[in-house]
């Protein structure tokens, strides 16, 4: 039976459940942290700890089985505190490797890489192959999703050179991807050209945040290419309202792409992008409950099925994860 990695360990992908496909327990700027403790928000371990303990333990009385947390360098990646908290919830969360840039890449791949000062094979291939198969840093904790980005942007070199080392570490390993794109500048496109000339499995690809467009020729074209759609921002209104976004998975389902996407809100328990007030202020259904709450509900309204909601969030994750077609 096949498995997937997560913080505690294997689980058969036909336990995984019902499954949010992109939300993280922390974004944070590790080095803020360390050396600008109180911006935007004074820093508590122990408090953000147990904030995120209740937060998680919340989105598991709605049914939910399994998080997919794509939090990798460049969003503040920290095993051990996930660990942590993840002692304290009974609930799966699958952790990322991977790269999250809109620009460069860092700093520490400047020099070392095939044709540069330090010539090599790609090292942010072999490394995340390693987090993969071997564990990240010493915690035993194995990726079970490898992740990038292509942003307003676009295609610029070092979004390029990541988005192809991540694609070779899948070919690699089988590993499946999530891609964060700008969908309102249908990078989506762009990405599925780069995993495609790279020889990844497409069906083996979410493009996230294809939700943030009402665009239906756009997301059917990305679908028919066999790629995932996340429809995962649920609850950020400032990019697309709720309403249209019910109404675009809706339409997508009458068209028959149920087996095509996708369900989350890309929310954290905390993130220090913006005061911790912010987001209750300007996004109040910006959280782990809200597609439960008031999405699903708006869906059946508008003719969604329960087996057609039990597809975007039960079997196309298990087949994501479990490799069949």
């Amino acid at each position: 039976m096949t498995s997937v990695e997560t913080v505690r360990g294997p689980v058969p992908v036909d336990e995984l459940g019902q499954v949010l496909m992109h939300e993280h327990v922390f974004t944070i700027g590790t080095e803020i942290r360390q050396n600008y403790p109180d911006f935007p928000d004074p820093w508590d371990e122990d408090r953000r700890v147990a904030d995120a303990v209740a937060k998680l333990q919340e989105v598991t009385t709605r049914g939910v089985r399994t998080i997919v947390d794509p939090t990798v360098i460049g969003l503040g990646r920290y095993i051990p505190r996930i660990q942590r908290i993840n002692e304290q919830v009974d609930l799966n969360i699958i952790v990322a490797t991977g790269i999250y840039t809109y620009h460069d890449e860092p700093v520490q791949f400047h020099f070392n890489g095939p044709g540069l000062a330090f010539d090599q094979p790609e090292p942010m291939t072999a490394l995340f192959v390693k987090d993969i198969r071997e564990g990240i840093a010493d915690t035993g904790v194995k990726a079970g999703v490898l992740k990038c980005a292509i942003d307003e942007a676009g295609l610029v070199h070092g979004v390029e050179r990541v988005m192809r080392a991540v694609a070779a570490a899948h070919v690699e390993t089988g590993t499946p991807v999530i891609v964060h794109t700008h969908a309102h500048g249908e990078m989506g496109d762009k990405a599925i050209e780069v995993f495609r000339s790279e020889g990844a499995d497409l069906s083996k690809v979410v493009i996230g945040h294809s939700g943030d467009s009402t665009d239906i020729d756009y997301l059917r074209r990305l679908a028919d290419t066999g790629a995932i759609l996340g429809m995962d921002r649920f609850g950020v209104d400032v990019f697309c309202p709720t309403e249209e976004r019910v109404k675009t998975v809706a339409e997508m389902v009458r068209l028959g792409y149920a087996e095509s996407m996708v369900l989350s809100h890309d929310a954290s328990c905390y993130s220090d992008f913006y005061p911790e007030s912010g987001p209750a202020t300007l996004l109040p259904n910006w959280h782990f409950t809200h597609i439960h709450d008031d999405v699903l509900p708006a869906l059946r309204e508008l003719g969604v099925s329960d087996d057609d909601i039990d597809t975007m969030l039960v079997k196309n994750p298990a087949r994501y994860f479990g490799g069949t077609a």
